[in-house]
């Protein structure tokens, strides 16, 4: 979850706009990936159980 705007990477789903098919695992989504809603690094994501 990013700890700025609180979407959610939801590796079923990937993020396909923006490069990440889905199935992606967390920890091969590329480091120079930002959060779709709000420009965020994928460092200030945080793992959340749902």
């Amino acid at each position: 979850m990013c700890l700025i705007c609180g979407w959610i990477y939801d590796e079923a789903v990937g993020d396909p706009e923006h490069g990440v098919a889905p199935g992606t695992r967390w920890e091969d989504v590329p480091m120079n990936w930002t959060c779709p809603e709000c420009g965020a690094r994928k460092e200030d994501f945080e793992l959340v159980q749902i």
